[in-house]
């Protein structure tokens, strides 16, 4: 895999409409995602998954000034399937957990091969979140 440049890290904002951006905000914070107040307000929240991994709430009403498209229904519709890695079967785990306590729901069944491990959760709006863990030494070759 090639990079344009060695020092510029490339980020990922997905943006994700919501219908309450204040309960979609403390269901990621119960999850341990701080939120950028900087790029935060009454219709929006920034969650920071990671120095370059952030997920951009977005009240339905905000959300529709950036497409002209319908916004899916999240919660009958896939739109999109977002996966985060994890560091450790139990971190999978763990997260899972944490989203299940702060409202949200399992998705579907656990995946485990071996090498890799998976689980998925909907969040409060419908969204489908897999959290995946690859054994180092298996990505390798």
């Amino acid at each position: 895999m090639s990079t344009t440049s060695t020092t510029y890290q490339q980020m990922i904002f997905v943006n994700l409409a919501t219908d309450d951006v204040a309960a979609a905000k403390e269901f990621y914070a119960a999850l341990g995602y701080p939120i950028n107040p900087q790029f935060s307000g009454d219709d929006s929240a920034c969650v920071v998954i990671s120095d370059t991994i952030f997920a951009m709430l977005l009240s339905k009403k905000h959300y529709a000034e950036f497409t002209r498209k319908e916004i899916a229904d999240s919660t009958r519709t896939s739109e999109v399937l977002i996966c985060l890695s994890a560091e450790s079967r139990e971190k999978v785990d763990e997260l899972i957990e944490k989203a299940v306590a702060a409202g949200g729901a399992v998705s579907g069944e656990p995946q485990d091969h071996g090498h890799m491990y998976g689980r998925a959760f909907d969040d409060l709006d419908g969204h489908s979140w897999e959290v995946m863990w690859m054994d180092p030494a298996a990505m390798q070759g």
